[in-house]
């Protein structure tokens, strides 16, 4: 495990309380097979930091944007806080390398799982700044690290739902509103996967699938969108 040290430089900040950093980083996994671990996993951090971010990007969406609709500063906010991002954020700061896991969590190589687990690192990340360094220079933080997404978000309309985002392209481009029809279902009703066909009138796009008729709906409409460049 690599030192703390290094994290604090990559943060650019010196934790009064080094524990507090580490229990950032310290998934419920970890606890349950080394009980004798005297610190405590990163969840109420999370809790704490999930607050705090959504009330940064709030505020500062609120005073710098005037003029714009509450619906779309929503759909801003979002897109700035979302698993996705933070999941990209813990990677740009290296978090992975720091997680306390279990065994079998560390050898789990299902990307959606540890997706999750390092963007709610982040938000631990960002609980335990506030604890330890108060809120200016967690404010600090979420503006240089997250924020600062926001120009690329706005520029691409990546705050748009991929499915928003090709309804969207294809009425402006080709007139059409695309419609979904699922192709099939297979699987137990607890686990069920389920794919479905993209179209803009009768022409076949592509295919997606998930393990809800939304998800597999938004899946096909991301690819779809690569498929036209949109």
């Amino acid at each position: 495990m690599p030192e703390l040290s290094n994290l604090e430089k990559t943060l650019g900040c010196k934790f009064k309380n080094q524990e507090i950093l580490r229990q950032a980083m310290v998934h419920r996994s970890y606890l349950n097979e080394h009980p004798e671990f005297a610190g405590q996993h990163n969840e109420r951090l999370e809790f704490l930091g999930d607050a705090v971010l959504e009330i940064v990007v709030t505020e500062y969406l609120f005073l710098n944007y005037p003029d714009t609709p509450e619906g779309d500063l929503t759909n801003w906010r979002a897109s700035l806080v979302n698993a996705k991002m933070l999941y990209l954020i813990a990677m740009e700061l290296g978090l992975e390398e720091y997680l306390y896991l279990s065994r079998g969590e560390a050898k789990d190589k299902n990307k959606k799982s540890r997706h999750y687990i390092l963007a709610n690192a982040v938000e631990a990340l960002i609980g335990a700044i506030y604890i330890d360094q108060g809120l200016a220079i967690a404010k600090a933080f979420i503006l240089d690290k997250i924020v600062v997404k926001l120009p690329e978000i706005l520029k691409t309309q990546a705050y748009l739902d991929p499915k928003s985002r090709f309804q969207e392209q294809a009425q402006d481009k080709r007139g059409i509103t695309p419609r979904y029809e699922i192709i099939s279902e297979e699987g137990p009703d607890h686990a069920k996967i389920f794919t479905v066909g993209l179209y803009l009138d009768n022409e076949f796009i592509t295919s997606g699938s998930g393990s809800s008729k939304q998800e597999a709906q938004v899946d096909a409409a991301a690819k779809g969108l690569k498929i036209f460049n949109w």
